[in-house]
């Protein structure tokens, strides 16, 4: 296997397999450590999907590390650490933890930080994110209920988050290409700095930074940092050449969608379905806590629509989440809802849907990991960093697209089921 990569959350990984995919390796992406005697195939790149984003740190790392032992037995020659591309953390991790539990574990002396995601308006520059026009720190971001980001220096977040020594690489160097890249590299080690910043404004630069990462053992970034390491395997001859896409042929059945993001994007997604008539029902984490909302309720309520792809939400607004917060705490709240929509998937399930729409990394996880299929087969593109998947494994195949929170365009929700057939 060429490329073995390890993501802080299943939405993520999803994008991550696509872009892989789309760049001619081939990619199983599967839920959670894999099984031992998982058959990876052909598989040029397998990406392990995990739920470590917000655990604890020690258990973040404890996730990566059992990931990282599976992707090293497999025989990876090169290792992504993939996060969001907002960066989501806490002060106290979990990147900056598992970056340096990784980089001990293999033994390597140097990695990069690039979370940019140009197609999605992640870029970075002099060692700052921004999320479109503006920095993350006056982002929507500053609001997420679990990894509220009130700083856009990537130096400062992984210096903050771990002992490793942070250094950068400016657009100036990217902009003359990989060699000027791996000479900085080069600077960086003979200063001591273990972990440098790059900057990245555009997909261009993205594929210049991949090849100068080639020399790499481990790489950390978003998706879009995956954009350029193909090509590395392919100059080498390693990559063989990609046979023809397997056909997407998704199951018959009824659609629904569960969204659990509170994010602007998802927020602004439901707006729009409710417009456009799709029947919605919100969630009160109140009327869950106190018993007066089941899971019964909602399926019930779900099930009897007539026409179209009914809505289960539990989005809104940052006043509406922070005083749920506070009445029930902001652990309780989150897995309240996590659990809810978790278990209105298995009621799907069990009652014939098989096309469901998932909104939220959190709680994408959790609808996945009730699911529980083996891996996901990766199908056709919605929006950038977000395709439809197909369930492997011994269930019953589902067709799910499993959409972090800030992606999409506003008619994602309306416009995702015309990509199947």
């Amino acid at each position: 296997m060429l490329l073995g990569a390890i993501a802080d959350d299943l939405t993520g990984a999803t994008d991550l397999a696509l872009m892989l995919s789309r760049e001619g390796m081939r990619t199983i992406q599967t839920i959670g450590i894999p099984r031992a005697d998982l058959d990876l195939g052909d598989a040029d790149a397998v990406v392990v999907a995990l739920k470590s984003r917000t655990n604890p740190a020690s258990e973040a790392v404890a996730l990566s590390l059992e990931a990282l032992s599976f992707l090293k037995r497999a025989g990876t020659r090169q290792f992504l650490f993939k996060y969001c591309s907002t960066f989501d953390s806490s002060p106290a991790g979990n990147i900056g933890p598992v970056t340096e539990a990784l980089m001990r574990a293999l033994c390597t002396d140097l990695t990069i930080v690039c979370p940019a995601f140009p197609a999605n308006g992640r870029t970075v520059y002099k060692g700052h994110l921004f999320v479109g026009n503006q920095l993350l720190s006056d982002s929507e971001m500053r609001n997420h209920p679990l990894t509220p980001m009130t700083d856009s220096s990537l130096m400062r977040l992984m210096a903050g988050q771990s002992r490793l020594r942070v250094g950068l690489v400016t657009r100036e160097t990217v902009g003359q290409g990989a060699g000027k890249v791996v000479q900085a590299f080069e600077i960086a080690r003979d200063k001591g700095e273990q972990v440098v910043v790059v900057d990245a404004l555009t997909d261009a630069d993205l594929r210049v930074i991949g090849e100068a990462a080639a020399g790499l053992t481990l790489v950390t970034g978003g998706s879009g940092i995956a954009l350029g390491l193909p090509e590395n395997f392919r100059r080498a001859g390693l990559l063989r050449p990609a046979a023809d896409q397997a056909v997407f042929a998704s199951p018959s059945g009824r659609s629904m969608i569960l969204a659990g993001s509170c994010s602007e994007a998802t927020r602004r997604q439901i707006l729009t379905a409710i417009e456009a008539g799709m029947p919605a029902l919100k969630l009160d984490p109140m009327a869950i806590a106190e018993g007066r909302l089941r899971v019964e309720d909602a399926l019930s309520w779900a099930l009897g629509q007539s026409a179209g792809a009914p809505l289960i939400y539990s989005s809104a607004e940052p006043d509406e989440v922070k005083a749920a917060q506070a009445l029930l705490g902001r652990e309780r709240a989150g897995s309240l809802i996590e659990n809810f929509l978790a278990e209105t998937a298995l009621g799907f399930k069990a009652a014939g849907v098989r096309r469901l729409i998932v909104a939220g990394g959190e709680t994408s996880g959790a609808v996945v990991s009730a699911l529980a299929p083996d891996a996901l087969f990766i199908g056709p593109e919605i929006d950038p960093g977000v395709p439809w998947t197909l369930t492997i494994g011994h269930m019953e195949p589902m067709a799910l697209a499993l959409k972090s929170g800030n992606f999409g365009a506003p008619d994602f929700f309306l416009k995702a089921w015309d990509l199947l057939t």
